[in-house]
């Protein structure tokens, strides 16, 4: 367990000394009826887009649903119609909520990019542009930002991270670049890998350590992170092409009806374009995943290319859904928008081709399931790792030099004007990777500025009228410490904690893309409310309106393979339950 960068006050006691009934299985592993658990995240998809896709809404696919499947999956399923992702609801937090059961307060995951107190900076400058700087053995920390997207691959133009000898689409761990990682100086300045980047276990460390053969497929080689502490070998079985990758034709790959050999979408496939810049290739792309599932299913590794063991926890997440919300693909003419024609949730063509392509590839697992005689002991979980906001689309807002767009600058720009941010974090960098914001704005602040001052700017500054940054509330000081641990250096302080977190206001996003109209990583409901569909043929349709949490996900997956729900120490540092009318 790597503690050391979790030395925060009663936390770290509670975390050290946990029982030891709490750390070992409850009864026989896989004793009863579940034998496999695959979860599948949907990254963006709402509560609401299951309601329309499953009963159809007006001025969409002409009224009819759009998603037979996941409607199938229902009718012996649990829906929860008010489940909420972490806070902030970045990629990183999400996922990390759905493999350990805990909020960044625990698992110490804020963001893709974010900040940490006690880190010193990479050996080499990441692909991204985190520079590199020195780091002392054993000495004072200078603190810097981490990042753990595509920056820190070998080659993140390529579709298998630049991994030696991989073949085109599989790379995985081995394209994870280490002098790319920030690095530990408590640890003799060791680089810290995803996997010992979060502070407590996960679904699959505790799956592993019961014998159990366990498998993973993401958008980047830096989210296995969802291993958990240790080397990394928790995921006997994991599976990352780059999705910020330049695409490349996929020979043999199928995407529904479409081709991917060569890449159906032809005008996003320069050296400047990655995978999620066309509502097409994205597709292709997320069929790479699929089609790893469903080697699995059938007893082989994720490429096919060996025979293995059927997971007791595998899955994937979907980008389709979260581009077709996303994306204005600018290289098309005209135009094509994507994203919702009003409040209700109404989507535009490209969502519900995306919807459409989700909810094919999950009909794909669940007949691989049934021809393998797999369905009835599996245990299917579909929810999201973070919603997208906002629904509304044209209430979407980003930063403009217009005079006549009211957002003209963010919090952090404000804090970094002032000379307040290190400059890591800094829009000032011209190369680096810049603040951590996106529909949220979380700043750490060097040692020149208090917080208290850096608030009163941003009050004055951006105040009520005239709101040039948008904000919609300031968390500090008390506020903070409601949401996680209290900012500072341990012992007194969690090095990752920031000093301010900024919601704006509804629509408001602090970028100056003009090729979106969505985004994520706030707190508003557009944002933090998913899917979350539970379905066996065993269960009763059900559907359940008392609010739920992504956490929730992790002890009801241990508990379903006869595991101790109680061996995830995160939850029992915030005593997460299992997700309720399921057992």
């Amino acid at each position: 367990m790597h503690l050391r960068s979790f030395c925060v006050g009663a936390a770290a006691a509670a975390l050290a000394a946990l029982p030891a009934a709490a750390q070992s299985a409850a009864g026989q592993p896989g004793s009863g009826p579940i034998k496999h658990v695959l979860l599948i995240s949907v990254d963006g998809m709402h509560a609401v887009d299951f309601i329309n896709c499953a009963n159809g809404i007006a001025g969409a696919n002409g009224g009819d649903p759009y998603c037979p499947n996941m409607a199938e999956l229902k009718s012996n399923g649990v829906d929860y119609l008010y489940a909420a992702t972490s806070q902030p609801s970045d990629s990183f937090p999400g996922l990390m909520a759905l493999v350990t059961g805990g909020s960044p307060r625990t698992v110490g995951a804020f963001y893709d990019d974010a900040y940490d107190r006690s880190l010193a900076p990479p050996a080499v400058t990441t692909g991204d542009g985190l520079a590199a700087g020195p780091c002392t053995p054993y000495g004072v920390p200078t603190g810097t930002t981490t990042e753990y997207d595509e920056g820190i691959d070998l080659n993140q133009n390529l579709l298998n991270g630049g991994a030696q000898g991989a073949s085109l689409a599989d790379g995985g761990i081995k394209s994870i670049d280490p002098n790319r990682l920030v690095r530990d100086p408590a640890r003799g300045c060791a680089p810290v890998y995803p996997w010992n980047f979060v502070r407590t276990n996960t679904i699959f460390g505790v799956a592993h350590a019961a014998g159990m053969y366990t498998a993973w497929s993401d958008k980047h080689p830096s989210y296995s992170s969802v291993a958990g502490p240790g080397n990394g070998s928790n995921l006997d079985d994991y599976y990352a092409p780059e999705i910020n990758s330049i695409p490349v034709s996929l020979p043999g790959v199928k995407a529904g009806a479409l081709s991917c050999d060569p890449l159906p979408d032809q005008t996003a496939v320069s050296s400047s374009d990655t995978w999620t810049d066309s509502f097409q290739n994205i597709q292709c792309y997320d069929t790479l995943k699929v089609n790893a599932i469903l080697n699995e299913i059938n007893g082989e590794n994720h490429n096919g290319t060996a025979a293995a063991p059927v997971p007791a926890i595998f899955g994937m997440n979907f980008q389709t859904v979260s581009v077709g919300q996303k994306l204005i693909e600018k290289s098309l003419s005209p135009k094509l928008y994507g994203g919702y024609l009003d409040a209700q949730g109404t989507p535009s063509q490209p969502l519900v081709n995306a919807i459409e392509l989700v909810d094919l590839s999950i009909g794909r697992m669940v007949g691989a399931l049934r021809k393998n005689g797999l369905l009835d002991s599996t245990l299917i979980i579909i929810t999201a790792k973070h919603g997208q906001s906002p629904i509304d689309s044209s209430r979407y807002l980003g930063i403009s030099n217009s005079a006549n767009d009211p957002i003209t600058t963010s919090p952090a720009t404000i804090a970094a004007n002032a000379g307040c941010l290190p400059y890591s974090e800094s829009p000032l960098n011209p190369t680096g990777l810049g603040p951590t914001e996106d529909d949220v704005s979380l700043v750490w602040l060097n040692d020149s500025c208090t917080t208290e001052s850096v608030v009163g700017m941003l009050e004055s500054q951006s105040p009520a009228t005239n709101n040039i940054a948008g904000i919609g509330e300031i968390f500090w000081g008390a506020s903070i410490t409601q949401l996680f641990n209290a900012p500072g250096l341990p012992p007194v302080g969690d090095p990752r904690t920031p000093d301010i977190l900024v919601t704006p206001h509804i629509g408001v996003t602090y970028s100056g893309s003009t090729k979106k109209q969505a985004e994520h990583g706030g707190f508003a409901h557009d944002d933090t409310n998913v899917i979350m569909l539970v379905s066996n043929p065993g269960l009763r349709a059900n559907i359940v309106t008392i609010p739920v949490t992504t956490m929730q996900v992790a002890p009801t997956i241990l508990q379903a393979l006869g595991l101790n729900p109680g061996a995830l120490q995160a939850v029992q540092l915030e005593g997460t339950e299992v997700l309720p009318k399921l057992f």
